[in-house]
């Protein structure tokens, strides 16, 4: 979860506290994942005690988090509704809340983080008006662009998703090719500096804009509601256009042949064009080359691996004597027993070949290091990809590289 949504989840919860909607309930939270976690986390610092996750996924039923158990549904059944509230941070929260209806759960169901600012399922005059000004905003967003960049054409990244921006721009060039469409004559719409960096590694001529979730979400209506052919909106789920999604309910199609295929409608043998502009990291001297390990341990949109998998693997390796470093940013904190590096994104593929060994959660770093000369480990959380049957695993294994998934019992060096 990034740091916008996560102060709009704390603002949210702070509202409920005040008003008194979460004192002596039964609080629930619906669909595992990292935004949850996040959730479930706040909430027992605040010391309130979420009695259950809620999920539909069966393969998670009867595993937890930090003791919360995870359980169907329907499980919430059971409860006095007018003591019992559900909160939920996940993305589908109408199709969440519809769901808990048909069961006849009746009780309050409260959404904390607002990801789709149009996304509202009301014919009411409130909600029709709040739509109507977003349109409104968005299209003097989308006019402001058209008189900065006349001509150009608008490709809209709509979530700050850094993988997701990665196959964007390594596909992107033939898109254009196909749509008679100049790079020089393209700008790039992101969410935050670090997809800026990205689109800027494969070409520092890039022409980027950055939005915050908010004003991105009004740009994307706006192109749709004036059916606007000189912008593109390149994510693979595109529920507003194509729900490419619905293919992955019949077969199991990885992510990036998602995007080369679906998103762009390129042919499946079609090679990724790779980044441009690296940049060596300062300092390297001060890193024994081949014999360090740079570890990545966080991820905003990514279930978190135990402290404890982390910690065997650092032992591990100071055993071998390797220098251990963490790649940080912001305030995230070193795994104990390491030292805290923060390369930007063109700087860290000349860092991880220099220090010869990578591990990281799978992430849009790996991404991002896709194809970076030294041993490379991506750790996988045993979790399903959104509502399909198949693994995460499954959708983002990386070729060329030691892909894993930490289950239960996970030895490093062992796997």
């Amino acid at each position: 979860m990034d740091k916008a949504h996560y102060e709009e989840m704390v603002k949210a919860i702070d509202g409920l506290t005040a008003h008194y909607l979460l004192q002596d309930r039964k609080i629930y939270v619906f669909g595992h994942c990292n935004a949850t976690e996040e959730l479930a986390d706040l909430l027992m610092k605040k010391n309130f005690t979420v009695k259950a996750i809620l999920d539909n996924n069966t393969a998670k039923h009867g595993s937890s988090y930090r003791g919360i158990p995870i359980t169907p549904p329907e499980t919430i059944l059971s409860e006095d509704a007018t003591h019992t509230i559900v909160c939920i941070v996940a993305r589908a929260y109408a199709a969440m809340n519809a769901q808990l209806r048909e069961l006849g759960f009746s009780g309050n169901v409260v959404k904390l983080v607002n990801y789709n600012s149009y996304a509202e399922y009301s014919l009411s005059g409130d909600t029709m008006l709040r739509m109507w000004q977003r349109v409104e905003r968005g299209i003097r967003l989308k006019e402001e662009m058209e008189q900065k960049y006349p001509g150009a054409f608008k490709v809209l990244c709509p979530f700050c998703a850094l993988g997701d921006v990665f196959l964007t721009m390594s596909y992107l060039p033939y898109f254009a090719g196909k749509r008679w469409i100049d790079g020089k004559d393209i700008v790039y719409c992101v969410i935050g500096s670090a997809c800026r960096q990205v689109v800027s590694l494969f070409g520092a001529d890039k022409r980027v804009e950055c939005f915050s979730q908010k004003d991105m979400d009004e740009l994307v209506q706006a192109c749709l509601y004036t059916e606007d052919e000189t912008s593109f909106i390149a994510h693979q789920d595109r529920p507003y256009m194509v729900n490419l999604h619905k293919a992955l309910y019949l077969k199991c199609i990885p992510l990036e042949i998602i995007y080369r295929c679906g998103v762009f409608g390129l042919p499946i043998g079609t090679e990724p064009v790779k980044p441009e502009n690296l940049q060596v990291y300062p300092g390297l001297e001060q890193i024994k080359k081949g014999n360090a390990v740079v570890f990545s341990p966080y991820a905003k949109s990514v279930t978190s691996l135990p402290k404890d998998v982390w910690a065997a693997i650092v032992s591990y390796y100071k055993a071998k004597g390797y220098q251990c470093f963490t790649n940080v940013a912001g305030e995230e904190k070193p795994l104990a027993g390491t030292t805290g590096i923060s390369p930007t994104l063109s700087q860290v593929q000349s860092l991880v070949e220099w220090a010869g060994t990578f591990v990281g959660i799978r992430s849009g770093l790996c991404d991002v290091l896709k194809y970076a000369a030294c041993d490379k480990t991506a750790l996988f959380p045993d979790y399903h990809y959104c509502d399909t049957k198949w693994k995460a695993i499954d959708m983002y294994a990386i070729d060329g590289w030691r892909n894993l998934v930490v289950k239960d019992g996970f030895l490093w060096g062992k796997s």
